[in-house]
């Protein structure tokens, strides 16, 4: 069965949006622009969401979400392990155009509280899970005390890459080093 004209329209302005990210930049989208590639009003786009911030939550929600696959593979070595995923979401963060997303999910998080649960539960869920299935191989191996929660742990990480995409200063060697020892101190066996 087809859509009905607006949900048609309204998955236009969602598409519309998720393109302009890839083009323009989200600071270079506007409203305007949106109801013109979708060919609807901007008060239309109104009617169906109250901000920019707005948009760009729910068409990330349904769509494709950067930063979300922040996965790298397992060594024998946790700290080696934690110091590729940092450093691997460093370099996602020096580019100008993920820390301007990255600000703007903060963003949408702060103005709509379910859309930005959703949108961080999508985020966290898969470095959740890798963490997980990490620790659960350090504390096998004897590198990790057994009583560590995963969750937390994933939870800091998740907490350490938002605050460096909020700064939009990627971690650098440095920094990623110190994380990491500071970590393990914490967690280790």
């Amino acid at each position: 069965m087809p859509r009905p004209r607006s949900e048609k329209a309204r998955q236009s302005v969602l598409a519309s949006m998720r393109r302009a990210l890839t083009a323009e930049g989200y600071a270079a989208v506007t409203i305007e622009g949106l109801a013109a590639e979708a060919g609807v009003s901007k008060q239309t786009i109104y009617r169906w969401w109250p901000s920019k911030a707005a948009i760009l939550g729910e068409a990330l929600l349904e769509g494709e979400l950067p930063g979300a696959d922040v996965e790298v593979a397992f060594t024998d070595d946790l700290a080696a392990d934690l110091r590729a995923w940092f450093s691997l979401l460093s370099d996602q963060q020096g580019n100008a155009a993920n820390v301007e997303l990255a600000r703007a999910l903060i963003a949408v998080t702060a103005t709509d509280a379910e859309l930005g649960t959703g949108l961080n539960e999508r985020l966290a869920a898969p470095i959740r899970d890798w963490v997980t299935r990490r620790l659960a191989l350090a504390v096998e191996a004897g590198e990790v005390r057994s009583d560590i929660d995963a969750e937390v742990v994933a939870d800091q990480l998740v907490a350490i890459a938002s605050y460096a995409a909020l700064l939009g200063r990627p971690l650098g060697k440095k920094r990623v080093e110190e994380t990491v020892r500071v970590m393990m101190r914490g967690i280790g066996a």
